[in-house]
């Protein structure tokens, strides 16, 4: 099976802000994963990444919140794309 997009989207914030979300579903996990899916979730502001998650081959399931980087726990993409916004949510509040 060929990767299947699931999700190629992206979302005007602010002037300055946009958020950028893609998944696939894969045939075999990507190294360091150990679901189906390869996924990148950003939102990017003034040109700067500010928060991004993905699974990157190798590094697996992970975040980054400006400049820290630490291990996030994949369960659905539906729960991935709730954690997102989540966070999105609370940088807009933050704005």
């Amino acid at each position: 099976m060929k990767a299947q997009a699931l999700a190629r989207e992206r979302h005007a914030l602010a002037e300055d802000a946009f958020v950028e979300i893609v998944i696939w579903r894969v045939s075999r996990p990507v190294k360091g994963s150990t679901h189906g899916f390869k996924y990148r979730l950003a939102l990017v502001v003034s040109g700067e990444c500010v928060l991004r998650y993905d699974n990157e081959t190798g590094k697996g399931d992970h975040r980054h919140v400006g400049d820290v980087e630490s291990s996030y726990s994949f369960s659905t993409h539906e729960t991935l794309l709730a954690d997102f916004w989540a966070d999105v949510d609370g940088w807009r509040q933050r704005r």
